[in-house]
């Protein structure tokens, strides 16, 4: 058994854990923020279906 390549695999098998856990993260975050952002369109278009003419129209004289 070779002591140095089964030390270098297993710091290598280290490092692709580590690596696939912070994209993991990343993509949480990622999913987090676009779900935040749904529910605020959400909330705005909850706003329209309540109160369609806030905002829709405006009279403009010239």
């Amino acid at each position: 058994m070779n002591i140095p390549e089964l030390s270098t695999a297993l710091a290598n098998m280290d490092l692709a854990g580590k690596a696939g856990i912070a994209v993991l993260n990343k993509a949480l975050e990622n999913s987090e923020k676009a779900g935040e952002s749904l529910i605020n369109m959400m909330d705005r278009s909850m706003e329209l279906t309540v109160n369609p003419a806030v905002g829709s129209n405006f009279d403009m004289y010239i």
